[in-house]
């Protein structure tokens, strides 16, 4: 087990605790399987400012809460309506409609409840840090993020849309949560403004190659492979890179945003190895 999954582990209630139900299917969604990209970034950003990854774990906790709760609320019925996710029968075939949704509610909640939690030892600037890492991080989940892309992706549904609000909706709904990752978990490592910015920058190119590439795959790969159903952005008249840009023109895109992202790491050498390794893992990956 790695620091990341005891971390996880320990943030939790345990199945037994009351009331089960919904601690079973929180741990249902959570411990799924899944990349952990974002927990990943988090540390990673935290490595290459130089910082202590004791001090990022929350954060790195976090966002895989808040992510899991975002996936549980985008397979409900409401939503896409589907019925896998990490090649697993989603929370709502699982538990129903109610209680996939306070999951997701229990999720999120819980995400922002550890985030404030500071040993009584703490000392005033590990405070303000951790402070400031939760600011980024309810931005990115509110209504100019997470939430915000979500609503424009659903009213685009069926109609065509210019590439520009294509760009800023995925920003937001993807993008916005990669880099509160970035950006917070260098924050927690000590970063001074010019690396948060740089940085910044980086989590802003990957966060729109990310969502680039996951058009690209719905588009091309099959359920099995990619642990969902596949086809449903077409299916359901979505606008995606790949029908705004056609598929060829979508996969260069990600490759050259790729490209911007690691030239914003270069001047923290190898200190920032593994937000390279995890840009290239993004734009490279097949699921």
């Amino acid at each position: 087990m790695t620091e990341f999954d005891a971390a996880l582990e320990a943030a939790l209630p345990a199945e037994s605790a009351w009331p089960a139900t919904i601690h079973r299917a929180v741990r249902y969604s959570l411990f799924a399987g899944g990349k952990r990209i974002r927990p990943l970034l988090v540390l990673a950003a935290c490595d290459a400012v130089g910082g202590e990854r004791a001090r990022a774990l929350p954060l790195a906790c976090a966002v895989e809460m808040i992510h899991t709760y975002s996936l549980i609320h985008d397979d409900l019925p409401a939503m896409d309506n589907d019925d896998l996710r990490r090649g697993k029968p989603t929370s709502h075939k699982v538990f129903g409609e109610a209680i996939a949704i306070l999951a997701g509610d229990a999720l999120l909640t819980r995400a922002f409840h550890l985030m404030v939690e500071m040993p009584a030892d703490a000392d005033a600037d590990a405070c303000r840090l951790r402070l400031a890492a939760t600011a980024l991080l309810g931005e990115a989940c509110g209504t100019t993020g997470l939430i915000g892309g979500q609503v424009v992706d659903l009213e685009s549904e069926g109609r065509a849309i210019p590439a520009a609000e294509l760009e800023q909706l995925h920003r937001a709904k993807t993008g916005a949560l990669l880099s509160a990752c970035v950006r917070g978990g260098a924050l927690l490592g000590g970063a001074g403004p010019d690396e948060v910015e740089r940085l910044g920058r980086y989590a802003s190119s990957i966060g729109l190659a990310f969502q680039i590439v996951d058009d690209v795959l719905d588009a091309t790969e099959g359920a099995e492979r990619l642990g969902k159903t596949a086809g449903k952005d077409q299916a359901a008249q979505k606008a995606t890179y790949v029908s705004v840009h056609g598929l060829e023109r979508a996969r260069a895109m990600a490759r050259e945003l790729l490209g911007q992202a690691l030239a914003e790491l270069e001047p923290f050498g190898t200190r920032a190895q593994g937000l390279a390794e995890l840009a290239r893992a993004i734009v490279d990956r097949r699921a």
